[in-house]
């Protein structure tokens, strides 16, 4: 068995055995001008460190360079990326006297996110004014790199694992934009022990109360495992259990098993229908998770200092390994 990843001119190419790891190297090699550069220690930016306990991902070099960047070498740190008072509004304040240097900042910690989920949620949110920049805004970037500047040497923790399981966690922040009154979605994918995707996104249709926010979310979320499973399928590493699926909102929940088509759901019925399905067909158990212990509340809401810190360690990013 081998897999092999192409970004562009870029591959990471893993085999079952190193004979045949060197074989296919020697085959692409009669092909294509190629350099084999040994183990994964660096790819597309992102640093790979091996220690005992597995993996270790950082960006801390192309985190340092935006920081430049941005003229904050030597900012005063913030221990959150993002404070926990109400959501940004696109009309607040004065213009921003430098849209173009914005832009360029949001764009460069979208693909810091990559290895640094902690601050997916605050870069979705600054994010969304790209097109008329405003000081508030400029602000609440500047904490997410003052925050990075203090977290610089932070990354993603990748563990030897089963692949039998495959966890969801999911949640929304209902009516929480001040413009739009849309809802903020989260989620993050744990694949036995790692985590493996994560999203923060504002929700493109208003929802009428939060079980409909929830549920919108949590039919985003069954779609993704059925795309993670049928993947994973063709790596051929099948999970044959049910996607367990975590939320804490009862009343999403209570839809997702209630064979009954209540008249107050009929805008959604679509996605309930959906939800029902795989529920029904045994590929997803819905659970209930008190909000204490949610740990995707991370990628929808600013949170106090010690829950953030709690979650962001359950989510695996953390130092490197001595």
């Amino acid at each position: 068995m081998a897999y092999l990843l192409l970004y562009v001119d870029d591959i990471i190419l893993i085999a079952s055995s190193d004979e045949l790891r060197r074989s296919i190297i020697s085959f692409l090699s009669s092909e294509f001008a190629m350099k084999d550069l040994g183990q994964l220690s660096y790819f597309q930016g992102i640093a790979v460190t091996r220690h005992v306990g597995g993996l270790f991902l950082s960006q801390k070099k192309y985190a340092a360079e935006i920081i430049d960047r941005a003229g904050m070498s030597s900012c005063k740190p913030s221990f959150t990326p993002v404070d926990t008072k109400p959501k940004l509004s696109a009309t607040t304040n004065t213009p921003f006297e430098d849209p173009s240097l914005y832009r360029s900042l949001a764009r460069a910690l979208q693909y810091l996110t990559f290895t640094r989920p902690d601050i997916a949620y605050a870069v979705q949110h600054v994010c969304l004014f790209v097109h008329d920049p405003r000081e508030e805004h400029m602000y609440a970037l500047k904490r997410i790199l003052r925050y990075i500047q203090s977290t610089l040497d932070f990354g993603l923790h990748l563990y030897p694992s089963s692949t039998s399981t495959l966890l969801f966690y999911t949640d929304a922040d209902w009516d929480g934009c001040p413009d739009t009154r849309r809802s903020t979605s989260g989620y993050c994918v744990f694949l036995g022990d790692n985590l493996i995707s994560w999203s923060a996104k504002r929700q493109a249709t208003l929802s009428r109360s939060s079980a409909e926010a929830e549920y919108r979310g949590f039919a985003n979320v069954v779609s993704k495992s059925c795309w993670l499973r049928n993947l994973l399928l063709e790596l051929h590493c099948p999970i044959q259990k049910a996607t367990l699926v975590y939320c804490d909102n009862v009343s999403a929940i209570y839809l997702a098993d209630n064979p009954v088509q209540h008249q107050r759901t009929k805008h959604i019925e679509i996605n309930i229908h959906f939800v029902r399905e795989k529920v029904a067909r045994g590929q997803v158990r819905v659970l209930h998770v008190p909000s204490r212990y949610h740990i995707v509340d991370i990628f929808t809401k600013g949170l106090p200092l010690v829950l953030f810190e709690d979650f962001r360690d359950n989510l695996s990013i953390r130092r490197p390994p001595a």
